[in-house]
């Protein structure tokens, strides 16, 4: 099931024939979150012999991480302000190969890792000024984007409208699949010997200006390092972490052999359209400041079948499979916070907006090289919490 369980979804990210366990009195490290990233950090350490739980509100593996479409593309996500994110972007899709073949070799499960690009396209003349400039950017950057014109857009993906004049490839932008990613991940944690705790809310224990493990209804988890990992939801008493939901709706359509489906992931500047392996087309997503308020509303289904249609007019014909939203942790800039938070033992891994995939495996390196090293190097370096602390004293 995909998305939030208010909706109807496409399938289960979750393996039914593992059960979590209870609040364990101690543990080495506590992780309040249990969806792509605290789960990704917690295979990492559990990997290295460490005693780690997971506290998840809800279901592992389910909520928010299942509203994503997969997308690991840090070319095509290169805006205007946003070249300072890249160095973090193209080190963690660097990482994604070897990510993916150690996730997938332990838990002897599938991801649905490909490696077919991303094509931006651009529909119509007025917006091909707007997609060259997009490009320019790109180039200064240096990232892989190759310009086509619109009959090279239509040899790759033969179902496009006839209406695309131009568009942007970009060959090292890839995809994975969220359903399988987060049963991967819960079987692998649980192999490494991690224990999940679902449907328990936790908060970080704090005392003497350090952390001493985490609060539950059922009990106090005592742990010296606690990692707030619990995306939008990571905010909590005594832990002023500037993040906020910003809400995504998003839809599946079931492509069948008269009406085809694309071959990579299509974006416009009103959509983003992805195939999977399983036959579905996600169709995503909107992006709407209304706090946690998750229903699905006829203007955002609207607004995504029509930017759909406006490039692909075979869905027309495409059954609608499923409708969801979910909302994605986004910082002041955009960007994740990781790392410290001036509270000894208390790490934060959040913010990730709409980077989460992508960002998984260098968010999970950066805070099991704090743990092992005591300090993040490389592009994480530059992402800590510390960065707010000019624009927080400014509103205080």
């Amino acid at each position: 099931m995909r998305g939030p369980p208010h909706t109807t979804l496409r399938r289960s990210g979750a393996d039914p024939g593992l059960v979590a366990c209870e609040v364990p009195a101690s543990t080495d490290i506590a992780i309040i979150g249990g969806g792509l990233i605290g789960l990704s950090i917690a295979w990492r350490l559990a990997r290295r012999g460490l005693d780690v739980t997971v506290f998840e509100r809800g279901t592992i593996g389910q909520g928010a991480s299942l509203a994503a479409t997969g997308m690991l593309a840090a070319a095509a996500e290169l805006e205007p302000g946003g070249e300072e994110h890249l160095p973090l972007a193209l080190e963690s899709q660097r990482l994604w190969p070897g990510f993916a073949r150690e996730l997938e070799a332990d838990s002897g499960l599938g991801i649905d890792y490909r490696r077919d690009g991303v094509l931006l396209v651009a529909l119509g003349r007025e917006e091909v000024e707007r997609l060259r400039f997009r490009h320019d950017m790109q180039r200064r950057a240096e990232v892989e984007a190759a310009w086509l014109g619109g009959a090279q857009c239509r040899e790759r993906e033969p179902g496009l409208r006839p209406s695309v004049v131009a568009g942007i490839l970009c060959p090292a932008d890839h995809q994975v699949d969220p359903p399988r990613v987060m049963a991967a991940l819960r079987r692998s944690c649980l192999a490494a010997g991690a224990h999940l705790v679902e449907a328990c809310e936790a908060e970080p224990e704090l005392a003497g200006g350090r952390a001493l493990g985490v609060s539950t209804p059922r009990g106090l988890c005592k742990a010296p390092i606690v990692i707030a990992a619990a995306g939008a939801w990571t905010r909590f008493q005594g832990l002023d972490i500037p993040v906020r939901p910003l809400k995504g709706q998003s839809l599946a359509l079931r492509s069948r052999p008269e009406t085809g489906t694309l071959a990579r992931v299509v974006w416009t500047e009103q959509v983003h359209l992805a195939p999977k392996s399983d036959g579905t087309l996600l169709v995503g997503a909107t992006m709407e400041e209304r706090g946690f308020d998750d229903s699905v509303t006829a203007g955002g289904v609207y607004a995504l079948l029509d930017g759909a249609r406006r490039a692909l007019p075979s869905i027309e014909e495409m059954p609608v499979e499923a409708i969801w939203s979910g909302f994605r942790p986004t910082s002041i800039d955009d960007a994740p916070i990781l790392g410290e938070t001036g509270i000894a033992g208390l790490l934060v891994a959040t913010g990730h907006h709409r980077n989460g995939y992508l960002l998984a495996p260098v968010t999970a390196a950066a805070i099991e090289q704090l743990l092992v090293e005591d300090r993040i190097t490389g592009p994480a370096a530059s992402f800590g919490q510390a960065r707010f602390t000019p624009c927080l004293e400014a509103t205080s």
